[in-house]
């Protein structure tokens, strides 16, 4: 039984980290694809293009909150039910289908966005002071910086060494260094115009 619930769960957790959030919106309110438009992805940063800094601040929350609950809900069920407990493997396992979710939607096409806000949603989940710690890191690069991509990067990149500071069990030190990696590979075109100094900055 134990095996049939961590399937369950984490197929739970695929399916609302599939929950297109962004796509949602601007198609409620602007009647359009979301994908057709700037970047192509249906996170915050491109919402923002299109429906301006109250929709960026919005779908962020709500895309933080696809992997803050589902990753709270799993830690109750891992100690309720037992389920592989010793190993802290379920949160993880969520995690990880929350953000491959987001990024390649069920309901999309297998398409979506670059998993930022759910990935540091999930972090907030396993451990709230690394979370918090990571989204302070992206803050304020955001903020001084004014690239949304680089300041994801980096602050990601900085997760598996937060989890370690805090001590947190090396299940979630893997997940959040090869989460990151993941996040990264998802920014490869965002890295390239940085590179040629062509990324968008944002206000």
């Amino acid at each position: 039984m134990q095996y049939i619930y961590f399937l369950l769960v984490v197929a739970a957790a695929y399916v609302i980290g599939s929950i297109p959030t962004g796509y949602l919106i601007v198609k409620h309110f602007k009647g359009i694809d979301i994908r057709e438009t700037g970047s192509g992805s249906t996170g915050a940063t491109n919402v923002k293009r299109v429906m301006g800094t109250k929709w960026f601040f919005i779908v962020l929350f709500l895309d933080a909150m696809k992997g803050l609950i589902p990753v709270l809900l799993s830690k109750y069920l891992e100690v309720r039910f037992n389920i592989l407990l010793s190993w802290h493997i379920l949160p993880v396992a969520v995690s990880v289908a929350v953000i491959i979710g987001h990024s390649k939607s069920l309901f999309l096409g297998f398409s979506g966005g670059k998993s930022v806000a759910s990935g540091v949603g999930t972090i907030l989940g396993l451990n709230w002071i690394a979370g918090m710690a990571i989204a302070v890191i992206w803050s304020v690069i955001a903020y001084f910086s004014r690239y949304i991509s680089l300041a994801s990067i980096i602050a990601l990149l900085l997760a598996p060494v937060a989890m370690w500071v805090c001590k947190q069990p090396k299940s979630y030190i893997i997940y959040c260094a090869l989460g990151a990696l993941y996040i990264v590979w998802l920014h490869r075109s965002n890295i390239l115009r940085l590179i040629k100094g062509e990324e968008n900055k944002v206000r």
